[in-house]
Order: C-alpha cells, then sequence, then structure tokens
C-alpha cells in the first residue's frame, strides 16, 4: 500500500476498550488526526507556494479559505486485526483515491512503521463547501496540483458477495409470495 504520506501516532491508554484492544471509534479519530496534520504539512516541491521561490510557503489548508471549509460525507473501515496498547507508535497512511469536481476520497492504513502487521484499511469521502450558501464548489488547481502528488490506488476493501435479489417466501415464516409483496407495499408484514 502507498504510503503517500505516512503520520506517526501515539496511542493512548484511554483509546483502549473494555476488550484490551483499541476501541473501533478511536479509529476515527486516528483517520482525522491524520487528515488534519496532512492538509497543514508544507506543500510538495513543485506546487506554487510551496517555498520553490514562487512566493511564501503554504500548505493546502491554505486553499480552504474562510469562504469554504471541507466535510466528511462518508467513512468506510475495515477492521483486520487488533490493536493493543503499546508505548511505540503507529502509523496513519493516507493517499489520494479519487479527485472530483468538489470532493475528494482518501485512503488510509493503519499499519506498523514497516507496514505490518496491518490493523486497518478505511476510506474517507470529502467534500468542499461554500460557507455562505452550503453548497459544494470546485476544488481550486492549486489544491488539485498538490493533490496529484499523493495520487494512489484505491483502498483494497475486502468485498461481501451482494444479498439476493429476492428472498423466498420460506425464508419469511407465514408469507407467501402475495404476502412479500404486500408487506414489501405497506413497509412491513402484513
Amino acid at each position: 500500500m502507498p504510503a503517500a504520506y505516512q503520520f506517526p501516532l501515539q496511542l493512548r491508554f484511554g483509546d483502549v476498550d473494555s476488550y484490551g484492544h483499541v476501541n473501533n471509534v478511536r479509529f476515527l479519530q486516528f483517520l482525522e488526526d491524520a487528515r488534519v496534520h496532512w492538509l497543514r504539512e508544507p506543500l510538495p516541491e513543485g506546487v506554487p507556494g510551496s517555498g520553490d521561490g514562487s512566493g511564501p510557503e503554504s500548505t493546502m489548508f491554505d486553499f480552504v479559505t474562510s469562504e469554504n471549509f471541507t466535510l466528511v460525507g462518508r467513512h468506510e473501515i475495515e477492521y483486520l486485526a487488533p490493536l493493543l496498547y503499546r508505548p511505540t507508535p503507529i502509523v496513519v497512511n493516507l493517499w489520494l483515491t479519487r479527485l472530483g469536481g468538489s470532493s475528494f476520497d482518501l485512503g488510509y492504513s493503519v499499519a506498523e512503521a514497516d507496514g505490518s502487521p496491518l490493523y486497518a484499511y478505511a476510506a474517507t469521502s470529502m467534500v468542499l463547501v461554500s460557507r455562505s450558501t452550503g453548497r459544494p464548489v470546485r476544488v481550486p488547481q492549486g489544491l488539485r496540483e498538490a493533490f496529484g502528488h499523493y495520487a494512489g490506488p484505491a483502498v483494497p476493501f475486502r468485498r461481501r458477495p451482494p444479498l439476493p435479489a429476492r428472498v423466498p417466501s420460506d425464508a419469511q415464516p407465514g408469507l407467501s409470495d402475495e404476502g412479500s409483496a404486500a408487506a414489501s407495499a405497506e413497509g412491513g408484514a402484513a
């Protein structure tokens, strides 16, 4: 998995739940911590404003002005192994998986610094939004250029097979095919 940006993360004892491992909801905080630090890193060399002589050094977050802000549109996490508390940091690897008109998707892996073991894969969809209208706005060109330095592949989630399109009537005791159709139309059992 790419390590376009690698954020070292020190676990806290409070991250651990009664099962003795890092609680699943803490992973969302880990992703946010990595994302916020990444957006505030100096721009990659070669991007206008990166301290390459074309202007003052800036960050990707500088493109998120007082006129707009980013919102999380979606998170997806796949837990791969229990993460136990310990004093040595783990890392959150972050990369860009998709760039749309007003949105962008990030991929993550939560792992040891050397990449193994791997504790989780995750993805976040972000949307750039106007503060005044609440509507999506186009990702600025400078931010698009910076994002290009962090591009990587889709997150390799393990996918489950799709559910059957139609549940047989014998799977719902007491409902015939007609009863199933009526229950579906009414939003519940007949």
